[in-house]
């Protein structure tokens, strides 16, 4: 939804987003079949894959990648602006302090690290460590 006055770049911005959000909506979830893909691996460290793809499932692969990093930098950018820090003034107990967000100045947890720890907060799915 356009609004007349705002921002053009936070315009833009928020149609980049959907687009991607509808693109992603469209495409197939590869959960399942990469389970199933997985026994699949030869000497070689790869899989030999036939198999039918949607215009939308290479749409959305094709930019996957991308767009994940740029939403992993984005999350990392995000939670680097918004965290405690101490709002200062007095309080009945000094072991906890009153702490405000460094950034929008609302009282912690700001609503935007809320909104990051509903959506990341719990791993939906267990990455390999790194070295």
């Amino acid at each position: 939804m356009k609004h007349d006055n705002e921002d053009p770049q936070r315009q833009r911005l928020r149609e980049r987003l959907e687009a991607i959000l509808i693109r992603t909506e469209k495409a197939a979830s590869w959960h399942d079949e990469a389970a199933r893909l997985r026994g699949l691996v030869n000497h070689e460290g790869f899989v030999p894959v036939r198999t039918r793809l949607a215009e939308e499932d290479l749409d959305f692969l094709s930019d996957a990648r991308d767009n994940l990093l740029t939403f992993a930098e984005l999350g990392i950018r995000l939670l680097d602006l918004h965290q405690p820090r101490d709002a200062g003034g007095i309080t009945s107990d000094p072991s906890h302090p009153i702490l405000r967000c460094r950034s929008c100045m609302w009282r912690w947890p700001c609503p935007t690290f809320r909104a990051m720890t509903e959506s990341f907060g719990t791993p939906r799915l267990t990455l390999p460590e790194t070295a």
